[in-house]
């Protein structure tokens, strides 16, 4: 095996603790989305329309937070992999456990994710069931106000799946 300068060995030891450092953050980053999905979880079940739509929001900067986190770790990845060596393989398992737990808490999003959708779509299924059975007390008069409030009803309440 060839002998590798003191400078490439420095290079490949910061690319190394890098990665390491990109990978923990990613990690952070996907263990609160987990969290942000487990409390709107409850603001669907307790159908708290204000506390849905700020978790709703913190996810959407929690995502493009992730993606771009992604973008950097993609190409830090191959230079890791590309100058790995085998001095290095306390930082390799390391690297590995970590990497390791990515998967497990991408998985526990998408479960996450996956359950929040269901109850959405329930409570939708359930708004508009009680929509269709709503009945206007104007409907079958002929005054000005009972057109407008059946024509008002009408526009204000339109939920689409």
């Amino acid at each position: 095996m060839a002998a590798i300068s003191q400078e490439e060995l420095e290079e490949r030891v910061a690319i190394i603790h890098r990665f390491k450092a990109l990978l923990e953050q990613q990690r952070g980053k996907f263990q609160e989305y987990l969290t942000v999905l487990e409390k709107q979880q409850d603001s669907i079940s307790n159908e708290n329309p204000e506390n849905l739509l700020a978790h709703t929001e913190l996810e959407q900067q929690i995502v493009k937070n992730l993606s771009s986190l992604q973008k950097v770790i993609v190409p830090m990845k191959k230079l890791y992999n590309t100058n790995t060596s085998v001095s290095a393989a306390e930082e390799a398992a390391e690297i590995q456990k970590i990497q390791d737990d990515l998967s497990d808490l991408q998985e526990k999003v998408l479960k996450q994710n996956e359950i929040n959708r269901d109850l959405l779509r329930v409570h939708i299924g359930q708004l508009k069931s009680q929509m269709e059975n709503f009945k206007n007390p104007y409907r079958n008069n002929r005054s000005v106000y009972a057109n407008a409030q059946q024509h008002k009803i009408a526009t204000l309440v339109q939920v689409e799946a």
